[in-house]
This record gives C-alpha cells, sequence and structure tokens, in this order.
C-alpha cells in the first residue's frame, strides 16, 4: 500500500513551494491528502496532478461545493474545522507548509496522533518538529520518518 502524506497550510506565497511538494510526493509513489481547497492545499493537489498521482480532498462543509479541480477523491465531512482532525489522521506523515490557525490546528492533531511531521519553511515554529529549507529536504525527510516510499 502506498503512503498518503497529508500536506496542510495556506497562503498564496506558498503555492509554488506546495505545487512543488505535490509533485515530489507523487512522483515518489504517495498520495496527496489535502483540505481540498484553495491556495497551498490546491497548489499540492495541482503538483500531484501534473506527476501523475492521486489526490484526496477532505471538505468542511456539507457538500463538495468549493472543491479544487485537481482533487480525484472528495470527503464532505460536514463539520467544518473539525474536519482539520481528518486531514492529519488521514496523512501517514504530514507537510505544513506556510499557513495561520487551521495550520496549527492540523499540526496539533498531528502531533497527538504521533504522525510524522515537517515544517516546510517558513512556518510554524514547534518545538521537536523538524524543519526543512526546500520542498524536496520536506518530502525527503517525511518519507524517510515513514521508512522510505513504498
Amino acid at each position: 500500500m502506498a503512503y498518503q502524506v497529508a500536506v496542510i497550510g495556506s497562503g498564496a506565497e506558498h503555492e509554488a513551494r506546495a505545487e512543488e511538494v505535490g509533485r515530489l510526493l507523487a512522483e515518489r509513489g504517495c498520495a496527496v491528502v489535502c483540505g481540498g481547497r484553495d491556495e497551498v492545499m490546491a497548489a499540492a493537489a495541482r503538483g500531484a496532478k501534473a506527476a501523475g498521482g492521486v489526490t484526496i480532498g477532505i471538505l468542511p462543509g456539507e457538500t463538495r461545493a468549493g472543491v479544487n479541480e485537481w482533487i480525484d477523491h472528495v470527503v464532505v465531512t460536514g463539520v467544518g474545522h473539525a474536519r482539520n482532525l481528518a486531514v492529519a489522521a488521514s496523512g501517514d506523515a504530514v507537510i505544513a507548509i506556510g499557513g495561520a490557525w487551521g495550520t496549527l490546528t492540523e499540526i496539533g492533531f498531528a502531533g497527538v496522533l504521533g504522525r510524522p511531521l515537517v515544517i516546510l519553511e517558513p512556518g510554524w515554529q514547534i518545538e521537536g518538529v523538524p524543519r526543512a529549507a526546500t520542498p524536496e529536504e520536506a518530502v525527503d525527510l517525511a518519507l524517510s520518518l515513514l521508512g522510505g516510499a513504498e
């Protein structure tokens, strides 16, 4: 079974790095899980699809409304921000790119669930969480924490 890696975050200024992370994950055989909407989420999914990868979007609402065009499989939760738990839980590892309070909740859930977590620079500063300077380093580190790509 291939790994699923959750890519979390927000901020249009982080889209180029998120797209590269999505592409690199897909090239390594990983499915990309995200919140299914815009900015970092859309960019990661776009990068994964460009490399022939599989994408999963976990939406906060009760319908598929607002899902980005690069999502293959949509999970409709109807639980609003509580969907952040499902995003973190659905990744075998988690890569955080940019983000605000919602991303911080996903980082917290990843920690509580014991998911390997990497923060791509610049990003939240969380003691004990490894940081990566480049998309390549973030993907390599996340997969190494899982024991390598399958």
